[in-house]
């Protein structure tokens, strides 16, 4: 009988080699190509992106973001062109705020870069193990924890809230709210202190996937991949960078 205890190493032998097999093409069988804005990125490019040049490819996206000169994108070429692989150069972890879509204040297009969203940007176990599927076997060069200003699960943390499943969502962020020192009440009407957690809390995550995942810890420690923390301002579309 096949049973799930069964599918699970085998599902982790699968996964290994997939993940062997693209280590054994990565900077040796591939031609590394340089990164286009406004094309799709392929195996050939992703070759030839590091981790700082990944960064540096997601700056320039939000500069034009915020500067109203976002490229525009042949998504349905792109459709077809990412339909048979994807090799993204960054993963991005962020809220799922309607204003702070990563593929559009990064100015990305389809196959550019994972993102994994839930209220407040944080990570648990099936987030982490998302992050590494992307830098591991997919390839991603980067990962961002974009958090933004006004954001309504931190001040939910800030006040309190207890709601549904809501309430235990909002503990991840009392170590943010606790580690916080700013002046004043320490709710939601402290426009300071909400924006001083939820940096603290970008913060706190990028050094939570550190702790958490000895995988992407060993990638970063072997220049692999790097892992960013950043703000997203929903008031003028730029992005601070930590």
């Amino acid at each position: 009988m096949y049973t799930q205890a069964r599918a699970l190493p085998l599902a982790l032998a699968a996964l290994l080699a997939v993940s062997s097999a693209w280590a054994a093409d990565d900077g040796g069988a591939v031609k590394a190509q340089p990164f286009v804005v406004g094309k799709t990125v392929t195996k050939a490019v992703q070759a030839g992106i590091t981790p700082d040049k990944a960064i540096e490819i997601l700056k320039a996206g939000n500069v034009r973001f915020a500067s109203n000169k976002s490229v525009s994108y042949d998504y349905k070429k792109q459709v077809g062109q990412t339909a048979l692989g994807q090799y993204p150069l960054a993963t991005v972890v962020s809220c799922i705020d309607s204003r702070s879509a990563p593929e559009q204040v990064l100015n990305q297009g389809i196959g550019n870069i994972f993102t994994a969203r839930v209220a407040g940007n944080t990570v648990n176990t099936d987030i982490l193990g998302s992050l590494e599927f992307a830098a591991k076997v997919a390839g991603s060069r980067a990962i961002v924890v974009l958090g933004h200003t006004n954001c309504g699960a931190i001040k939910g943390a800030c006040d309190g809230v207890k709601m549904g499943n809501l309430t235990s969502l909002l503990e991840n962020f009392m170590p943010a709210v606790n580690a916080t020192k700013t002046d004043g009440e320490r709710n939601s009407k402290n426009h300071e202190f909400v924006e001083d957690v939820a940096e603290m809390n970008v913060k706190l995550t990028v050094e939570k996937i550190r702790e958490m995942s000895p995988v992407l810890k060993e990638m970063e420690d072997q220049g692999k991949i790097k892992i960013v923390g950043a703000m997203y301002d929903i008031s003028n579309g730029k992005v601070t960078w930590y």
